[in-house]
């Protein structure tokens, strides 16, 4: 029990030594979109009678921008000197806002059914996304004056043109929307006996309406329109449904009155001087003209190296850790001491019996609210690292047990300590048993890495769903990454191979 107890301390000064430092690698090498969340600290919830919002904004001299940049002319992302850039005509109120605020602007990417979280969590100052007023959102946030309106409009295969001429033609059908967003409601509300279908991106809904899921797509009029007049074997009408909405404008949390009051006064002069039918939209029109005439997914190959660079750096810091705490817990498990053993059980049965996606938003939304400067990357980390602790406990257990304690018996018998025993017996045979179940573990953790794109994380999955957004293709981005995927994975099984063989000769 000694030398337990000496190597949980050293476990858990390990775990403490090394998070310091993670943090200040997070802040230094992750993309924008991670950089955002770091640049997002706030101090903790303001009170209403002594708003300091505004101030607030000022004194750290950056305004953080939650977006969810799949929706042209509104917000996309384009290539400048194999960078991504956020533009639309959204994006250009948002850079106005900051200007007249006298800061920094920062985006914040990610899915449209997360922004209203992060932004009652502090992670972002202003959510400008397409945003409609409604008396259900105006109950969780305040909004400032609407800058913005415009119809809804079904988006559909070109070929169904003649099947599909009013909302009456989609009874009985599938209808896809945005989760999160007023097309969603509109969907189930004004069409009878409707399938929905909703995605948490507007791409992914367009790639489903391209491969037959679903047989129309319900969305804004100028993102409508920018969609059929990138794809020819797209086209889109006006659906004449009637919304109740106040328009489009900036949200933010309750309370904050003071930088909502600084936003009206922004929208009043875009209003005044009609900056966004004048200036805005046709300029972000010509971006899409420009990137739909030179733009090619191989020439977004960046995008892909640098979704590679993140998915490595998570996978391999997470699969470090995850076998620190495997093996930390799968002992704490095998132990004697029943309150050792009660905290290993509760651990690895709570981790195994709750989904991954939902430990990451727990630990960047719920977390990430108290601590408010953990960075998106150190908490997908994080929550990559506990998750597979877990798993790799029960391998490790499973592993220690299946050794027969005959071989621990003769062991102590010829005088050797627990520890040399553990060190020199039971662990070298222990791992050559469960390194397949380890390797499988370790290549599941990198597939399973994609999962931290919800929170903005500029891995893999994140930045194919920015090619998907500026290339208006769906399909040829997801090959790509698919391909990606098997060779990162056919790779680290031949390695996981390679020192299965050694070990093998090794007995």
């Amino acid at each position: 029990m000694k030398h337990f107890k000496q190597l949980l301390m050293l476990c858990i000064l390990c775990v403490s030594v090394f998070l310091a430092p993670l943090n200040a690698f997070a802040a230094a090498t992750s993309s924008s979109s991670s950089a955002s969340s770091s640049s997002s600290s706030t101090t903790s919830s303001t009170n209403a009678a002594t708003d300091d919002s505004l101030q607030r904004i000022k004194q750290k001299g950056t305004l953080v921008v939650g977006t969810s940049a799949d929706y042209p002319p509104y917000e996309f992302t384009t290539k400048k000197n194999g960078k991504t850039e956020y533009v639309g005509f959204e994006m250009d109120v948002a850079k106005q806002f900051a200007k007249d605020l006298g800061v920094k602007l920062v985006i914040k990417n990610m899915d449209f059914d997360s922004l209203l979280v992060a932004l009652e969590s502090h992670k972002v100052d202003t959510v400008i996304a397409g945003m409609n007023i409604t008396p259900e959102r105006k109950k969780s946030v305040d909004f400032s004056k609407p800058y913005y309106t415009g119809h809804k409009y079904f988006l559909i295969n070109k070929a169904d043109k003649a099947k599909y001429k009013s909302v009456n033609s989609f009874k009985g059908k599938t209808v896809g929307a945005q989760n999160g967003a007023m097309e969603y409601n509109l969907v189930k509300q004004n069409i009878p006996n409707v399938q929905e279908k909703g995605l948490a991106k507007i791409t992914s809904l367009v790639i489903a309406l391209q491969s037959h899921k679903v047989d129309g797509v319900l969305m804004d009029e100028a993102t409508a329109k920018a969609y059929a007049n990138n794809n020819s074997n797209l086209y889109t009408f006006n659906s004449h449904i009637k919304i109740d909405s106040g328009g489009i404008a900036m949200a933010f949390p309750k309370g904050d009155k003071s930088l909502e009051a600084a936003a009206n006064q922004t929208v009043d002069k875009i209003n005044k001087e009609d900056l966004i039918n004048k200036k805005w939209i046709p300029q972000a029109s010509k971006y899409m003209k420009s990137y739909k005439k030179h733009n090619t997914v191989a020439s977004y190959w960046t995008f892909f190296a640098k979704g590679v660079e993140y998915t490595l750096i998570i996978t391999v810091i997470a699969v470090f850790f995850g076998f620190l705490l495997g093996t930390l817990f799968a002992l704490m498990r095998l132990s004697q001491n029943k309150i050792l053993h009660g905290i290993a059980v509760c651990y690895i049965e709570f981790i195994r019996g709750t989904p991954m996606l939902v430990q990451i938003m727990f630990v960047y939304f719920g977390i990430g609210a108290v601590i408010q400067s953990l960075p998106a990357l150190v908490a997908g980390i994080i929550a990559v690292s506990v998750n597979s602790g877990a798993y790799v406990a029960e391998v490790i257990r499973s592993g220690i047990q299946s050794l027969p304690i005959g071989q621990t018996e003769a062991a102590r018998s010829l005088g050797m300590t627990k520890k040399q025993t553990f060190h020199f017996i039971i662990m070298p045979q222990a791992m050559r048993n469960i390194w397949p179940a380890l390797g499988n573990e370790f290549i599941t953790l990198l597939k399973d890495s994609s999962l931290v794109s919800t929170i903005g994380v500029g891995e893999l999955m994140y930045q194919t769903q920015l090619v998907q957004a500026d290339t208006y293709k769906g399909v040829l981005p997801l090959f790509i990454t698919m391909m990606i995927y098997f060779v990162l994975t056919f790779t680290l099984t031949r390695i996981l191979n390679y020192f299965e063989g050694r070990m093998k000769h090794a007995h």
